[in-house]
């Protein structure tokens, strides 16, 4: 088959690199986010250079430009790789065998664009992802494949991604393909009486609130880890909170939510609703990541000081 990929990152890459070493069909081209100055090249770019597969980037794919040199490929299908731009149905419906489509959930569940976050931050304890043949709707066409993934009790977004989906994800992605080049593979309607969909995952979406429940901070914090950053404030300064993990239940509530319990080189100790979490780095806005050890130093925190007031 003659494929295109749309996509971008590492994940791209990676399904650009895969296609490519097992010689089964074509790549014609690798549609890429456009280049930036005076920053790196996107990694399916330096991919699709080294292997010599023909490079084209586009401020929108939705341009006419975009759509005819699509069209002019004669693609027989399109894997969609980690796209974050608008694809229009006229590049979508063009190939000879259609589009698949990774998204890291078990569709209808987690539609969006974070779909990784949230399942996360709910608590939930699995999760997985999609190959399915998009459509004019937002993550609603039918199934070709799903395989699971099991959100572990510390599992962050960060983890999660990068352990578990992204190389499941790669995988699926190949056999999908294969399944098309084989006339196996499988169109299943989506049941929208259990769709659920949710937007970005903001800064704003994270905000902390130190009266909440143990677990809800933890996931909060685990679900945003890198991406967004789960945050609070000290001092009138918004800080960003990662590599959190729990603390030895306590048979008392704490007096005061938000407030610095301990302090050490492994951490601090923050009071929830109900218990308290540790946290083990810290970002101040506009700076890098830090150890908690780091940061409070350079903070001037000290035991009893509170967050988010």
């Amino acid at each position: 088959m003659n494929i295109v990929i749309i996509g971008q990152s590492a994940f791209g890459k990676s399904v650009l690199e895969a296609l490519a070493e097992r010689d089964e069909d074509q790549v014609v081209g690798v549609f890429a986010p456009p280049r930036r100055e005076n920053r790196p090249l996107d990694p399916i770019t330096e991919a699709a250079t080294e292997l010599e597969v023909p490079i084209f980037e586009f401020k929108r794919l939705r341009d006419q430009e975009a759509i005819d040199k699509f069209k002019s490929l004669e693609p027989d299908l399109c894997v969609m790789a980690f796209v974050t731009d608008i694809v229009p149905m006229e590049m979508i419906d063009c190939p000879s065998l259609g589009t698949i489509q990774y998204h890291p959930s078990l569709l209808p569940l987690h539609r969006g664009p974070s779909s990784i976050n949230w399942p996360i931050i709910y608590g939930e304890t699995e999760t997985g992802l999609t190959i399915f043949w998009p459509d004019k709707g937002l993550d609603t066409g039918p199934v070709l494949m799903q395989k699971n993934a099991e959100i572990e009790p510390d599992e962050t977004l960060g983890s999660l991604y990068f352990n578990k989906l992204y190389p499941l994800g790669v995988e699926a992605l190949i056999e999908s393909v294969d399944l098309v080049r084989t006339g196996n593979a499988p169109k299943i309607v989506q049941d929208e009486s259990k769709a659920t969909y949710e937007g970005w995952c903001k800064a704003e979406d994270v905000d902390v609130d130190w009266s909440a429940s143990t677990s809800a901070v933890f996931n909060m914090i685990r679900g945003a880890d890198p991406q967004p950053g789960a945050n609070t404030t000290f001092n009138g300064t918004r800080v960003s909170l990662y590599d959190a993990s729990l603390s030895a239940p306590s048979s008392s509530k704490p007096a005061e939510t938000g407030h610095l319990l301990a302090s050490g080189e492994s951490g601090i100790t923050i009071s929830t609703g109900d218990g308290s979490v540790n946290i083990g780095r810290l970002k101040t806005a506009g700076r890098k990541k830090v150890s908690a050890a780091e940061w409070t130093e350079s903070a001037g925190a000290k035991i009893g000081d509170s967050f988010g007031s």
